[in-house]
């Protein structure tokens, strides 16, 4: 079970954005991911929560935006993003959810 628990740890959540769809009709699926996952951790947590192959996990991180709430300063958090390419005949369904 805490194997299982940790890949949730890993994959926080599918990204669904424009371009994450455009990705995804090339093969390839977005997850934010945390933000100290290295790229052989995620690969490993893709193909045992979803039962794919994966061929290669690209990744970024996004600095968070300093915004305004409520008259006072703040600050979003930086957020890892990983595009995940799979094998040919490999899909994952991101609408259905986790």
């Amino acid at each position: 079970m805490s194997a299982k628990a940790e890949h949730y740890d890993v994959i926080r959540k599918p990204v669904i954005t424009e371009k994450a769809t455009m990705a995804s009709e090339n093969g390839a699926v977005v997850f934010e991911v945390s933000i100290d996952a290295n790229k052989p951790q995620i690969k490993e947590a893709v193909e045992a929560l979803f039962g794919v192959k994966v061929k290669a996990v690209n990744t970024t991180i996004t600095k968070g935006k300093v915004k305004r709430f409520r008259g006072q300063l703040g600050r979003r958090k930086d957020v890892k993003k990983a595009y995940v390419t799979l094998e040919e005949g490999n899909t994952i369904d991101v609408t259905t959810g986790l």
